[in-house]
């Protein structure tokens, strides 16, 4: 049954301190001033990450209301992107760092459990508020007085208490659940990519004939790279460096450009079965253009090989990816902030071309232990999506006075 709570402003049960503002020269490479930025907090996970701090001048005066405190929220009140903005963090403990201006710190008052609001600000219902206070805009920061009429509900101290034991119970058994499926995805990577060693690490009869990828190419058609200057959104499909990872292209996120454009780049469209190499970013990341992509065009971070047709292209792509390639592919590597692949060396890296019978049969070989890896990672990535459910669900439960044991046991039995 649904129970009926109080609803109260959140201004007028918690305290906002605006963070610490400080200009470019303050900063420093190290001090004992550590300011936590929008990028300490998690967006998937709602916890702190200190993995990247940011420091300032120890001569910069930090008033003690300008440093998290424990059983305060941090929020974050301004991003470049929308779905940060209105992101919170529980602090766990006084860390005695500062948080810098695109920053808040919100402290509740004695009738709210630190907690539970930390909670109930990571619900949907919080974030339908956020949502609706851009009104559809790309607003990048969020007012006080705006913040302030978030609805609180309070239910008694002990039922605050019990909601709270209740989900952290809960969230603690999905963690650990959802941890136990990426150590599963995990295993089952490394058996195939030791496979993938064991096999093209043979070097004995017609495995030891080996020749660059530019001898592999079809006649006329030199490896090469993509659109420049992509421009605006249309209608050709548009892989870009991150569209290639894992032996495939991922076809569900790409974008796209104009007809114009990808006219401009007549010798990098797409026909299906070519090799696409990512050259930029993520230097490596290999797959085949699959034949739905037919007539879709690549970016400049993008490297496409026509290999000629006594080649295998998965069977090159196997190779490319298996640690053996990708040390290959790595040696040519080049530049010290961003790491890219250059065309010419690309062309240099050998590889190993045995029979097509015997390129056939390695494919199918492999294919077996990788369809079992696709498989789990497709099981991954829905059970990560029921988690994230699962999590919603119980959030809504605990707000809206429907918390009890039958709403938990059930979805809770499965994970």
């Amino acid at each position: 049954m649904k129970i009926a709570w109080p609803n109260k402003p959140l201004a007028e049960v918690c305290e906002f301190q605006r963070g610490l503002t400080y200009s470019k020269g303050d900063e420093v490479e190290r001090s004992e001033n550590v300011v936590l930025r929008a990028t300490n907090i998690d967006l998937a996970t709602n916890l702190l990450d200190l993995a990247e701090l940011r420091y300032i001048n120890d001569k910069v005066v930090v008033p003690p209301g300008k440093k998290v405190r424990k059983g305060s929220l941090l929020i974050c009140t301004a991003s470049g992107s929308k779905s940060h903005l209105g992101k919170i963090a529980y602090i766990d403990r006084d860390y005695g760092y500062a948080f810098g201006g695109f920053m808040g710190m919100i402290t509740p008052s004695p009738e709210l459990l630190p907690k539970y609001l930390f909670h109930l600000m990571t619900s949907g219902a919080y974030k339908d508020f956020i949502d609706g206070l851009s009104d559809g805009a790309n607003i990048n920061n969020l007012k006080l007085d705006d913040l302030g009429r978030f609805p609180v509900p309070i239910p008694p101290l002990a039922e605050q208490r019990r909601i709270v034991g209740i989900l952290d119970e809960a969230f603690a058994a999905i963690a650990t659940a959802k941890a136990n499926a990426e150590k599963n995805l995990r295993n089952a990577r490394g058996v195939f990519e030791s496979q993938l060693a064991e096999v093209f690490g043979r070097s004995d009869g017609e495995w030891s004939d080996r020749k660059t990828l530019e001898d592999l190419t079809e006649p006329g058609s030199p490896i090469t790279y993509g659109v420049v200057k992509p421009g605006a959104e249309g209608d050709v499909a548009f892989v870009r460096g991150g569209d290639v990872s894992r032996g495939r292209v991922l076809t569900e996120q790409l974008r796209t450009i104009t007809k114009e454009v990808s006219a401009q780049y007549k010798r990098t469209l797409l026909r299906g079965g070519e090799l696409l190499i990512s050259l930029v970013g993520q230097p490596g990341q290999v797959a085949v253009a699959p034949k739905e992509l037919a007539g879709a065009n690549i970016a400049r971070q993008v490297g496409l090989i026509r290999l000629r047709p006594q080649v295998n292209a998965e069977f090159v792509r196997l190779y490319l990816q298996s640690s053996i390639g990708q040390g290959s592919l790595g040696a040519r590597q080049q530049g010290s902030v961003q790491q890219v692949i250059n065309l010419s060396d690309l062309r240099t890296v050998p590889v190993p071309i045995p029979s097509p019978a015997v390129q056939l049969k390695t494919v199918e070989a492999l294919s077996v232990i990788a369809d079992l890896g696709v498989r789990l990672e497709a099981l991954y990535r829905r059970k990560s999506a029921a988690f994230d459910d699962l999590k919603k669900s119980l959030l809504h439960y605990a707000f809206s006075g429907q918390l009890t044991g039958k709403a938990i046991k059930k979805p809770l039995a499965g994970v």
